[in-house]
């Protein structure tokens, strides 16, 4: 085994070119103080450094493996830099990840028991720490989603949502669990386009629109959702769990790549917020910038109030009052200029309910898939789209030359992929909402997805040419217009603990930094604007009802996908734990969820191979006004392809258009987090891949095989 770099927050070591030794290794494995790690003085750093890498190099030359790591601690046997994530140097995780970027060299790791995949290295260890300490996939969830809230703001937090699928091992179950954010009591169908949502003012909120107002934002359900998950399947004390993330934030953290992007990108609209401003910008009123190291005492009261008291000092108390009164400002305070305020109550917090509910279940070749249910669109669009897919033979159409990348895929196999999605995306774009308010087809997921109705989509689909725009099947149910709203980011992790319980968590604060409201030290979501802001579909004659309208206690349709893979039993039955996997990237996680599990399940790619894979597939909305058809994606930040000359020299993007496809390679910005059980040696072991372009890491009780 060779040991390269390793990842472990504040207990580090900075010399003067801001390199590091990640010191999660050395103070028990490596027996050198924890002052030698960051633990105590920085006085001797150059001697500390220059002493652990003299023992790690010791270890190598000897071909031995080091001690198992602390409980504080936990490795990853990747990578050839010591770099601090937020330096800004080559090899750093987060230097730089815009939404354009790619950091090739993503190599598979492998662990014996336990594994956490996340997009932020801080947020990894935080999960990692816990399962070493014996904790559960739940208790681990709990601290990388302390951790995100602090390190990944633009993504999500303690004021978003989240989604999670929870398998039990022992009992062989699998349970959704819904922490979708709420329209206030308040709210109707106008609430979103009009400052006087009666319609007696049709004067639209302003300025910024829905957005930046206190309108956009919902009722919080993530920290709900994961004090039921714990309720359910919990283990260590709730206390211990938020101690990672109350740590960093009072210490202090450097700033990533993506986070950066984030405040410089969105700095007129945080300065709008005096708590963001103060939080986010310098006392020139310049932008934090990448490798700062910022500190945030706020969100750790926060924490602390959430670790010591329960999940209730968050929806009640001083901490609930603080999110009402941001909701409800009214002036703006960089420039006094008005803010439409939102209408959220401490009841509308104190009644919020997470849910537990059944997840969306289907067969594919010799798996059984299971994703999330609605409010999400997500699962029934995956499971949807691989019922279709299942009638061709996608092994003919593996990508080429496979490499550490993922390969080439091939023009054929995007294009089924593709017009499998466009099919799946329209039936979702009209019949899927809220079922709580109302129902599916048939008043059932398996009306959508059930294996003749999928076959006969997939009748849809010709070998020569795509069909451009796919209509919605008719299903029988009672005319709905069609909603394309617009959903953008987020973030996921996969977690399998050593009794094999496996989490998969999709969780996000909507768009950017959310609403750019902050309070408390956290930001508050627009998951809000995920809803249908004109309730009525006016394409049609006579118009007709949006289901993704908003409604008073009403969860906005989502896209998020967690998914879980299971051998599928000789009597159609769940088996065995085959994978997990999700991503971030609004309206395209279901493309980035489906090109992970074909690249898997169907061309055998491994954990790695199949998150780095380009990401490809379509939606079925308008690529413009007006259009008859929709682009279909060729992620041009890949290596392998070749955008130059508008694409006419890459063979992909070339083939595609052949077949009527108009391609859109931008730069996608998936951030698939992924894990595998399979055989090594004979035996059962984890392997994980971390999405190239985002900051993710792979920890666990990793090894070398």
């Amino acid at each position: 085994m060779v040991f390269t770099h390793t990842y472990s927050g504040n207990l580090m070591t900075q010399n003067n070119n801001r390199r590091a030794v990640w010191c999660a290794l050395t103070p028990v494995a490596l027996s050198l103080s924890l002052a030698a790690c960051g633990g105590g003085s920085n006085n001797n750093d150059a001697q500390n450094t220059a002493a652990a890498l003299a023992v790690i190099a010791a270890i190598n030359a000897a071909n031995q493996p080091a001690p198992a790591a602390p409980d504080n601690g936990c490795l990853i046997p990747s990578g050839s830099s010591s770099v601090v994530v937020g330096s800004g140097d080559a090899g750093d995780p987060a230097a730089p990840e815009p939404a354009s970027g790619y950091v090739p060299g993503h190599k598979l790791v492998y662990a014996k028991n336990y594994m956490v995949v996340a997009n932020h290295p801080l947020a990894t260890r935080a999960g990692c720490d816990v399962l070493k300490a014996g904790g559960s996939a739940v208790d681990a969830a709990v601290a990388v989603q302390a951790v995100l809230g602090l390190v990944e703001p633009q993504s999500s937090g303690l004021g978003g949502g989240a989604f999670m699928l929870h398998y039990d091992a022992a009992t062989k179950k699998v349970q959704a669990y819904d922490g979708r954010e709420t329209a206030p009591a308040a709210a109707n169908e106008n609430y979103l386009r009009y400052i006087d949502p009666t319609g007696a003012d049709t004067t639209p909120p302003k300025p910024g629109g829905a957005r930046a107002s206190g309108r956009s934002i919902g009722t919080p359900g993530a920290v709900r959702m994961l004090d039921i998950a714990y309720q359910d399947h919990g283990k260590l004390p709730w206390k211990d769990l938020f101690s990672y993330g109350i740590t960093l934030a009072s210490d202090g953290f450097q700033i990533g790549g993506r986070m950066a992007a984030a405040i410089s990108s969105s700095a007129t609209s945080l300065k709008r917020d005096a708590e963001a401003t103060a939080y986010f910008f310098n006392a020139d009123g310049s932008p934090k910038t990448l490798g700062t190291k910022l500190q945030n005492p706020a969100y750790a009261k926060t924490l602390n109030a959430i670790a010591t008291q329960g999940a209730n000092a968050f929806y009640t108390g001083s901490i609930a009052q603080g999110m009402v009164d941001k909701i409800g400002i009214t002036t703006a305070a960089n420039d006094g200029s008005a803010i439409t305020p939102g209408m959220t109550t401490m009841a509308d917090l104190a009644n919020y309910k997470a849910k537990r509910r059944d997840p969306v279940c289907g067969t594919y070749r010799d798996y059984y898939v299971c994703s999330m249910s609605p409010p999400s669109s997500g699962g029934i669009a995956v499971v949807a789209s691989l019922g279709i897919l299942e009638t061709f033979n996608m092994s003919l159409y593996k990508p080429t030359a496979i490499d550490i990348e993922g390969g080439k895929p091939t023009v054929m196999g995007v294009h089924l992929v593709s017009e499998a999605e466009r099919l799946a995306y329209a039936d979702r774009d009209k019949y899927v909402a809220d079922t709580d308010f109302v129902p599916l087809p048939g008043n059932s997921v398996d009306t959508m997805i059930n294996k003749p109705y999928l076959q006969s989509r997939a009748s849809l689909i010709s070998l020569s040419k795509s069909m451009g725009l796919a209509q919605a099947g008719n299903l029988g149910s009672v005319p709905l217009g069609i909603d394309k709203t617009e959903e953008h980011g987020t973030t996921h992790f996969t977690i399998v603990d050593k009794n094999g319980n496996v989490v998969v968590m999709t969780t996000t604060v909507e768009s950017t930094l959310g609403s750019f409201h902050m309070t408390q030290g956290f930001m508050l979501n627009n998951q809000l604007t995920d809803f249908s802001a004109n309730p009525d579909d006016t394409s049609v004659t006579p118009s007709v009802k949006v289901a993704n309208r908003v409604a008073p206690g009403k969860r906005p349709r989502s896209t998020m996908a967690p998914t879980l893979v299971f051998r599928k039993n000789a009597d159609g039955s769940m088996g065995e734990f085959v994978m997990g996997t999700g991503s971030p990237g609004g309206g395209t996680i279901i493309q980035y969820v489906v090109k992970t599990l074909v690249g898997a399940l169907d061309w055998g790619l491994d954990a790695q191979q199949a998150t780095s894979l380009v990401d490809f597939g379509a939606t079925n909305s308008p690529a413009s006004a007006g259009a008859s058809y929709s682009a279909t994606n060729v992620g041009g930040e890949h290596p392998n392809v070749n955008t130059g000359n508008n694409g006419n020299d890459d063979p992909l993007i070339v083939g595609l258009r052949a077949l009527g496809h108009t391609v859109n390679f931008g730069a996608q910005s998936s951030g698939v987090s992924t894990v595998i059980r399979t055989n090594v040696g004979g035996k059962t072991v984890l392997t994980g891949g971390a999405d190239p372009r985002r900051e993710g890491i792979v920890l666990g009780d990793t090894f070398t095989p």
